[in-house]
């Protein structure tokens, strides 16, 4: 036991925790019960026994949690826990356009915009000219149409070869664009969290800390299996819904499973 003259800078976290719940007036049962964590966790973090609670972010956030509730300053105590905060992984891009395709996409938008201008401004420009030739000078004689009526002892003559024909121009219909695929989950952080995204086949997606105000997608065959460290910090949305998480919370540690239509389940243990 700590003696009573030690200073309170010099205690570990767990003396700390332990003297500020007693001066408190609080049980480990209360405490348990405000954080809505076992009391174990709460033994633990006491006990400063971080084998017992899990990876370093799972620590450093329930020492967060009790040390607010207690009204404790957080960096202290996490200081003194001697965890360290991890370092948000850095994420590499597993796809890569080529540059020809790039180009070749560019170039083939391009050709489409004047593909269509043409097909508008041919039939207009070949109308145009077939009207113009068509007005005769005012001064020479009218030739008046004679359809169907043939002069006595005069056969029908064929049409003049310089009369002009209709000309159709042809509208072909362009291909469609299929607007991408909505993801079947997306996160957005509103405060720091430790994110595990595990694929169907169980191969990791994603195991980092998130900061505020980042965001994540994943496609239905990305995304299996989800751990969110700090879940209040975290609003997850599927099926263009955004989902109440307190089904799948322990200690503020949501975990759930995501199917190929979106929808949220319990990790079956």
């Amino acid at each position: 036991m700590t003696p009573p003259n030690q200073n309170p800078a010099d205690r570990g976290c767990g003396e700390r925790l332990r003297a500020a719940r007693e001066a408190a007036g609080l049980s480990v049962s209360e405490v348990a019960s405000q954080l809505k964590m076992p009391m174990r966790i709460v033994e633990a973090l006491e006990a400063e026994d971080w084998a017992r609670i899990g990876a370093p972010v799972f620590v450093r956030g329930q020492l967060r949690s009790y040390s607010r509730l207690l009204g404790l300053p957080v960096e202290p105590v996490q200081i003194a826990s001697g965890v360290a905060p991890i370092e948000p992984t850095r994420l590499v891009s597993r796809t890569r356009t080529p540059w020809t395709q790039r180009v070749a996409d560019q170039v083939g938008g391009r050709l489409v915009y004047v593909v269509i201008t043409a097909l508008i401004i041919l039939p207009v420009w070949v109308a145009t000219q077939s009207h113009m030739s068509g007005i005769q000078d005012p001064g020479a004689p009218l030739d008046l149409p004679v359809d169907g009526l043939v002069a006595d002892g005069a056969s029908p003559q064929p049409a003049s070869a310089n009369e002009p024909s209709t000309v159709v121009a042809s509208m072909a219909s362009l291909p469609q664009r299929h607007a991408a695929p909505a993801p079947a989950l997306s996160l957005r952080l509103s405060g720091d969290s430790w994110v595990q995204v595990t694929a169907p086949d169980g191969s990791s997606v994603e195991e980092s800390l998130l900061r505020a105000g980042d965001t994540r997608s994943y496609a239905a065959d990305e995304v299996g299996r989800v751990v969110l460290g700090n879940a209040s910090a975290v609003e997850v949305r599927s099926g263009g819904q955004t989902r109440d998480l307190e089904p799948y919370l322990r200690a503020n540690v949501a975990r759930f499973t995501v199917s190929s239509d979106g929808s949220l389940a319990p990790v079956q243990h």
